[in-house]
């Protein structure tokens, strides 16, 4: 087998963070070089994915809900991103579901490297006191089920994405305001620009493969504390904008009643043992051949879109 006919299998080719990865790897004069790309998308017909193949990625339709879906689409391939979405089922069984089809069908197809978007048990780091972040203990359940399955694998965990703040961030008047109900001067946020990062640290993982075997690598920019993220937030657009501390309770009265419980922990965990559980990122930064994207400079390029 040549260098140039190893086949690199990209889940959710359209989204996020599979479009970052294929952007990423087609812009990388090596790899691009080394690598046939194949996007995994459930409509190839559709714009993004017509966008793709014109670019020479071979787009394939494909679903990751069984085994029998996701075993063409990884047969033949070295490697494989997986990504699942949790939001789209709202459903922890349908998201870890989706995570063994695609490892099971990974291990059948003989797959020498699975790349996994994963995050961490936040029941498990906190002891039990935030018990309810569903779209994090599902991931992890992915990792434990794809750690045990003997497919050879590394993990990507997806800091806080940045372009959350398009909603975190509440406009009344001309001021800005992140209210959350932790300690806005200490808690720890790593932030990650995911349309433009996510193929970085996919990148560092194939690149340094196979030392990146059953490693965690952490994809986010630094760890910001909230206030920093609102002074940076109004160095960068002159906005007059403030942090404020407010109660669980009135955090969870501004969301819908079906995430409010998930979304108030998910911000708790920032201010409890953290979302990585304290790991720092330089190891994972170590790895990377191009920086990530700086809070500011994302606020920059994306003034527009903030409320």
């Amino acid at each position: 087998m040549s260098q140039a006919s190893k086949t690199l299998t990209v889940f959710g080719a359209t989204g996020n963070q599979g479009g970052s990865v294929i952007k990423t790897i087609l812009a990388d004069p090596l790899l691009s070089k080394q690598w046939k790309i194949r996007g995994v998308t459930r409509d190839p017909s559709k714009a993004a994915a017509q966008s793709l193949a014109a670019q020479g990625v071979e787009m394939v339709a494909g679903d990751i809900s069984s085994f029998n879906q996701a075993l063409p689409a990884v047969t033949g391939a070295h490697t494989v991103f997986l990504v699942t979405n949790f939001w789209e089922s709202m459903s922890r069984e349908t998201e870890v579901a989706q995570g063994k089809a695609v490892t099971d069908a990974c291990k059948e197809a003989g797959v020498k490297h699975l790349i996994f978007s994963s995050l961490r048990n936040v029941t498990e780091i906190t002891n039990g006191r935030l018990p309810n972040v569903t779209h994090f203990d599902g991931k992890a359940e992915v990792e434990a089920y794809i750690r045990a399955s003997g497919v050879p694998a590394s993990f990507v965990l997806a800091g806080l994405f940045m372009s959350n703040f398009f909603q975190f961030f509440n406009k009344q008047d001309d001021t800005y305001s992140l209210a959350w109900p932790v300690d806005m001067q200490t808690a720890q946020v790593p932030l990650f620009d995911v349309a433009e990062d996510t193929g970085k640290f996919v990148k560092a993982a194939i690149k340094h493969y196979p030392t990146t075997l059953n490693q965690r690598i952490l994809a986010a920019t630094d760890y910001y504390t909230p206030q920093r993220i609102v002074d940076e937030f109004r160095a960068a657009t002159g906005k007059k904008a403030q942090a404020i501390t407010i109660p669980a309770d009135m955090f969870k009265s501004f969301l819908p009643a079906a995430v409010a419980q998930e979304m108030l922990e998910n911000i708790l965990l920032l201010g409890d043992v953290g979302y990585y559980a304290g790991e720092p990122l330089a190891d994972s930064h170590k790895l990377l051949d191009e920086k990530p994207t700086q809070w500011r400079e994302f606020v920059t390029r994306n003034q527009d879109k903030f409320p």
